[in-house]
């Protein structure tokens, strides 16, 4: 690694901790200040370049009037197998950093305090199988779904139940009903070096609706701060947030997510490439430039590039 120009990481909290263990294991200068790594006669930067997705565009009104948005809604549950009043999405890989067990206790939890839900909120949970042939992955699918079975089996009624596992792989056209027409999307990574989940549905809900709950062991947390912040390990905390989220004006809600997507639109996808080959191209020719003599002592000799 050591031997590129460049290296990026999500966050600056990332950066810092490679500069920490390059320290402790490898005969290098480090700086904190340009910030980069020194390691023989060659400079590395290190740099944050947090990852986006595409720019969200401007909000628009929609074409829809107030009441189709309910019925597209009852039609999607319906669909699913179920009614409700509320409902919320969460869209992952089946992976065991994403927190789906701690997710789905979360839920369970939000039902067991607040019964005045039951019947009236559902959670779809979208998940992509991944590396299926790791017993640890097989394990976290057999965890999940037994738990979606369990908690079903609690609360469920004749017409109601109040989680829908999709389990499969869905295209962004197949997901995009979900993110416009949820109450809120749910993100309980338990670490994750951003999560692009959450400004996904970000950039899809130009009606300035919805909510973002949002695991703060992401990166995405420390730049969508009008996000409902969580500690995925608590249940309690997850099943309050699903709460406020739910019972929060419609006024409050477009303010939050106006102010998101105005970030998501300032740093998109394009803004981060952009980013990330102007400091590469400004690293390079720095180097072709002679560092300036200062008190007649020769500076430290520069690895010029290749």
């Amino acid at each position: 690694m050591l031997r590129a120009d460049l290296i990026g990481f999500h966050i600056q909290a990332h950066c810092s901790n490679f500069l920490q263990t390059v320290d402790r294991v490898l005969e290098s200068r480090i700086d904190y200040e340009k910030p980069g790594v020194s390691c023989g006669d060659r400079f590395t930067a290190v740099r944050p370049f947090p990852i986006s997705v595409k720019d969200p565009g401007h909000s628009r009104p929609s074409d829809d009037h107030h009441e189709s948005i309910y019925i597209r809604r009852a039609n999607l549950l319906r669909q699913l197998g179920t009614e409700a009043e509320f409902f919320g999405v969460g869209v992952d890989r089946l992976d065991y950093t994403k927190g789906i067990p701690e997710r789905l206790r979360g839920i369970e939890r939000f039902l067991n305090d607040y019964p005045s839900y039951r019947g009236r909120f559902a959670f779809i949970q979208v998940g992509a199988p991944t590396r299926t042939r790791i017993k640890r992955y097989q394990d976290l699918i057999q965890e999940v779904e037994s738990e979606v079975e369990r908690i079903n089996a609690r609360f469920k009624t004749r017409q109601w139940k109040p989680i829908v596992f999709l389990m499969r792989h869905h295209s962004h056209e197949e997901i995009d009903p979900y993110y416009r027409l949820s109450d809120f999307c749910l993100v309980t990574a338990l670490h994750d070096g951003m999560n692009l989940v959450a400004k996904e549905y970000v950039a899809s809900r130009d009606d300035e609706g919805g909510a973002v709950i949002l695991s703060r062991f992401t990166g995405a947390a420390q730049e969508l701060q009008d996000a409902v912040l969580i500690n995925p390990y608590d249940a309690e905390e997850v099943a309050e947030a699903i709460r406020q989220v739910v019972e929060m004006s419609p006024e409050e809600k477009r303010l939050r997510m106006k102010r998101m997507r105005q970030v998501v639109r300032q740093r998109n996808i394009f803004r981060w490439a952009a980013d990330l080959v102007g400091a590469t191209a400004e690293i390079r020719l720095d180097r072709r430039t002679p560092a300036p003599l200062r008190n007649n002592v020769t500076p430290f000799p520069v690895a010029r590039a290749r």
